[in-house]
């Protein structure tokens, strides 16, 4: 998250604009797994949750730490992490570069 954070704050031409950047964002874990399951949800909004980073990443730690089995949770919440890691760097790098 802390690229996505540069990100914001490169980006943006004041303070209150770079915090507007982070309410996408804060919405990310009430349209997942964190609150109820998935298979609860109308059917556009499960589709929409069950394909975001913050559900496997949910999962994966929920089942961690009921030491049950992670399954594959854990790649997709990896790959997520090194996914958003990876891209935000680029953004962050060209943003900075053009400044």
């Amino acid at each position: 998250m802390t690229w996505i954070a540069v990100i914001a704050g490169l980006a943006a031409k004041t303070p209150d604009g770079a915090g507007a950047f982070s309410y996408p964002i804060i919405f990310l874990p009430f349209i997942s797994s964190a609150f109820v399951p998935t298979d609860t949800m109308p059917s556009t909004v499960r589709a929409f949750a069950e394909n975001q980073p913050v559900t496997p990443i949910v999962e994966a730690i929920r089942n961690l730490l009921g030491v049950q089995p992670v399954g594959n949770d854990i790649w997709v919440a990896l790959a997520w992490c090194i996914a958003i890691i990876v891209v935000a760097y680029i953004f962050a790098m060209r943003i900075y570069k053009k400044l």
